[in-house]
């Protein structure tokens, strides 16, 4: 029968996903690869995310027939409806209604069409980048249904329930999960506790494929989670599919360690990187350039990548790609990386003529993100302080680093007017002036640039302490450039309340530091 105009045909699963297709009879066990998928486009926490990536996947030899599976779909007297039920949930549009097709119809739900609803949930929530809010009441009718029928599961639909209480984020300590687990406990045979391994053994990256580990590293990295399994289950994958992977692919998974300035654990992580540079880098150069700014933010810099990039041939090629601006900034800050942290390095340079402002302004999320700044009330306090005069906000500095706020102090400790002074130390920093302070050639006063660094909120990666690695990476080579940093904590700001607070704990900051003004303006 031709289907109408319009309406959307089914779809079959696509084979990079994984999934197993579940004939008449059989049950549908989800694999790695889709339950991943399905958990990244869910929001799903990290701990969840560790959970599916670390449990090793049940094996089909191990669980038994199910007590259902073995009963024609189309046959015997129970059949109809049984099958009528699984058409409905097959069929559902949303996750209410999926949900409620289970919990209405106690009768005729059988083990299988659990499996059935978990895979049509995860097409369900797959399918679209906001999945809509599931009432709670539906899941809590959903929970007892499982409980009050779980002792009759076998292993395989009790693995596959488990699955669905992490997929509708159950808590881990709940009834439902609870109850899982102990009739799962209850059906494994008793053996010997295994060795002492690490976490990182278990993740089994033969089972994942490169585009569901992109996926994973691209959500790390988005919602800055520094979850240490995870990345290094991405790296591990990186290790043992190293000839498979292109410098495309790898640019990808590489990005959240940099991103959040996390260095893994893998030995041959560094050799691994390094191996790849030397047989694609004159392939993708964008990718080659991407894979070494991760590399800049962890202080891991390969010296053969470095040659290659920094040659005129290489400087040549990428002058006439649509690209090459972007390109001559990365290389322009590799450049400074070589120049502040490799004192070792002897290979070629980028040329001054190609040489381009790193940062030229604050960075996209600083502007995104201004309304939940600190920087207005931070400079409205320096202003009544200090006075106008004695500042510069968002100024650029050599070779191209945005600074929040610059002062410039003389030898005595006297916060000096700016306009009075050059702001700029010089770049690239003379031997002779590296941890000393400048001279000014309007006041002939020796003076030094101290930046006040705001560390918002988002400078961090989620739930933790760690700086972002391009925000460690700037501070860093300010640090190495001569400038004196002063870093405001966005904890320490928060509990500011009001502005004569913030004026009395940016005092108190300054003067830690020795720094002493004449009487406040405004």
């Amino acid at each position: 029968m031709r289907r109408p105009r319009g309406e959307p045909g089914p779809r079959a699963p696509r084979p990079t996903e994984g999934a197993t297709c579940a004939g008449p009879g059989e049950s549908w066990s989800p694999s790695p690869n889709s339950m991943l998928r399905v958990l990244l486009s869910a929001q799903t926490s990290p701990a969840r995310l560790s959970g599916l990536l670390l449990i090793p996947p049940v094996q089909p030899c191990c669980l038994g027939l199910s007590k259902w599976a073995d009963r024609p779909l189309g046959g015997g007297p129970s059949a109809g409806p049984v099958q009528g039920l699984q058409r409905l949930l097959e069929q559902a549009k949303s996750p209410g209604e999926l949900l409620r097709w289970l919990g209405q119809n106690p009768t005729k739900v059988r083990v299988h069409h659990y499996s059935v609803a978990l895979r049509r949930l995860g097409q369900l929530l797959g399918s679209r980048p906001r999945p809509p809010p599931v009432e709670q009441a539906t899941l809590q009718d959903l929970s007892q249904l499982i409980i009050r029928n779980c002792p009759s599961f076998d292993i395989h639909t009790i693995h596959v329930c488990l699955h669905l209480a992490v997929l509708l984020g159950f808590p881990s300590d709940g009834p439902l999960v609870c109850a899982l687990e102990q009739e799962r406990r209850l059906r494994l045979p008793p053996k010997p506790p295994p060795p002492l391994q690490p976490l990182l053994r278990e993740a089994r990256p033969e089972e994942l494929t490169p585009h569901v580990m992109v996926l994973l590293a691209q959500h790390l990295a988005r919602h800055r989670l520094r979850e240490p399994q995870l990345l290094e289950a991405i790296a591990h994958f990186l290790v043992v599919q190293e000839t498979q992977l292109s410098s495309k692919v790898v640019q990808k998974l590489v990005l959240p360690f940099g991103r959040l300035n996390y260095l893994p654990l893998e030995q041959q992580f560094m050799p691994c990187l390094e191996r790849i540079l030397a047989r694609e880098a004159g392939v993708a150069p964008l990718a080659t350039v991407n894979i070494l700014m991760s590399l800049c933010q962890l202080r891991c810099l390969p010296f053969r990548a470095l040659h290659f990039v920094f040659s005129p041939g290489f400087i040549n090629y990428i002058s006439g790609t649509p690209h090459a601006l972007i390109v001559r900034r990365y290389l322009s800050l590799l450049d400074t990386a070589v120049e502040l942290e490799l004192p070792g390095y002897r290979g070629p340079r980028l040329p001054r003529r190609q040489q381009v402002p790193i940062f030229p302004q604050p960075l996209i999320t600083d502007r995104a993100r201004c309304k939940y700044s600190h920087k207005d009330i931070v400079a409205e306090g320096l202003r009544q302080l200090l006075g106008e005069e004695k500042y510069r906000q968002d100024l650029t500095v050599p070779p191209g680093y945005c600074t929040d706020f610059l002062l410039c102090v003389g030898s005595s400790g006297a916060v000096l007017p700016v306009r009075t002074q050059d702001p700029f130390l010089p770049y690239p920093p003379r031997s002779c002036l590296q941890g000393q302070a400048a001279s000014s050639p309007t006041t002939r006063d020796p003076a030094q640039r101290v930046v006040l660094v705001l560390r918002e909120r988002w400078h961090f990666c989620r739930d933790g302490r760690v700086l972002l690695g391009s925000r460690a990476l700037r501070e860093r080579h300010l640090g190495l450039m001569g400038y004196q940093l002063l870093p405001l904590p966005f904890e320490e700001l928060e509990s500011q309340r009001g502005l004569p607070q913030l004026k009395s704990y940016l005092r108190q900051k300054l003067q830690a530091l020795g720094l002493r003004w004449g009487p406040e303006g405004g």
